[in-house]
């Protein structure tokens, strides 16, 4: 275990239950779920195990401002700003595009917190996010950049540590399938089947832009994430289980496969999924299961990474 700072934000360890309606209609696989959209704290969602060790560290730097970035109903951010209020720091986001006509879903959230929000148009992201770290900092802010998502090294250590609750709670299971968007999340659960001795496959389903660099950037980030756990490892990038083939018009594009997981979570299992990550990501399972690459007599485990808010700024989408 490691010894790094890390702040009680989520409520742990979060349950882990088998899918029985679920595994019933698909004749197999066995399905079980592990609920980190029940991690808690403002409402909720993966992102908050990270920010137990980032806060933590943006404390040890004496910072006064968290500033980070993201999509307009960006979960990361929607649990960034609630730490940021939690622990008495000024938040600034820097959103991608232009501010909507109607303020909902994860935004409307982040005004609550009293996040300040910079939209950043058409720019690049990453870009944007930088200048506005440069600018508080000459300002005399003291600002902690936390990157996207949160998928820094640090921010990865606690799927890491994530891997061991899992394996705590004695459900073996051959698979774990998640959403994969900037990576944290999956890089940290491959670090931890490194060190805690998971020896199944970790499939993470792509949900942003491909680039081309996907692999080799999570494999970067295993092994420094592995490097904090004193693990010296070395990691072909192409034994990455990561499914490009979901992506359809883009990021944040509603489809029929994502409203095809949302149903059949809600009305089989009472399980909220969201259409951004959770959707496309057991839509992607569901279809691996329909065309026999996750076989029947396998033992499945979806890691639910939350993400509900999102559901009420597709309202009119969803209830088309």
């Amino acid at each position: 275990m490691n010894s790094l700072p890390r702040l009680p934000l989520a409520q742990l360890p979060t349950p882990v239950h088998r899918l029985e309606r679920l595994t019933a209609q698909l004749g197999g696989p066995e399905l079980w779920i592990k609920r980190d959209d029940l991690t808690g704290f403002a409402l909720g969602g993966n992102k908050v195990r990270k920010l137990e060790y980032l806060v933590a560290a943006a404390q040890e730097e004496g910072a006064r401002t968290l500033i980070t970035a993201g999509a307009i109903q960006s979960n990361h951010c929607r649990q960034t700003a609630a730490a940021a209020a939690r622990y008495g720091l000024e938040c600034v986001l820097v959103l991608q595009g232009d501010e909507p006509e109607q303020t909902t879903g994860n935004l409307l959230l982040d005004g609550l917190f009293g996040a300040e929000v910079v939209w950043a148009g058409s720019s690049d992201l990453e870009g944007a996010l930088q200048l506005v770290h440069e600018s508080d900092a000459a300002k005399g802010k003291r600002p902690f950049l936390i990157p996207v998502g949160g998928s820094s090294p640090l921010g990865a250590l606690a799927y890491a540590e994530a891997m061991a609750e899992f394996l705590q709670q004695e459900v073996a299971v051959d698979r774990i399938v998640l959403a994969t968007s900037s990576g944290g999340t999956q890089a940290g659960l491959l670090a931890g089947a490194d060190y805690y001795g998971y020896a199944g496959k970790v499939t993470g389903i792509r949900i942003g832009e491909y680039r081309g660099s996907e692999r080799e950037n999570l494999a970067d980030l295993v092994v420094e994430t592995a490097a904090l756990l004193g693990r010296d490892l070395s990691l072909d990038p192409a034994t990455i289980d990561l499914r490009q083939d979901y992506l359809g018009p883009g990021y944040g594009v509603l489809t029929q496969l994502e409203r095809t997981a949302i149903d059949t979570f809600a009305r089989l299992e009472g399980i909220l999924l969201d259409p951004v990550y959770t959707g496309r990501a057991a839509g992607g399972m569901l279809d691996l299961i329909a065309r026999g690459e996750i076989g029947p007599k396998e033992r499945v485990i979806f890691w639910h990474t939350g993400g509900t808010p999102a559901l009420f700024a597709y309202a009119d989408q969803l209830s088309a």
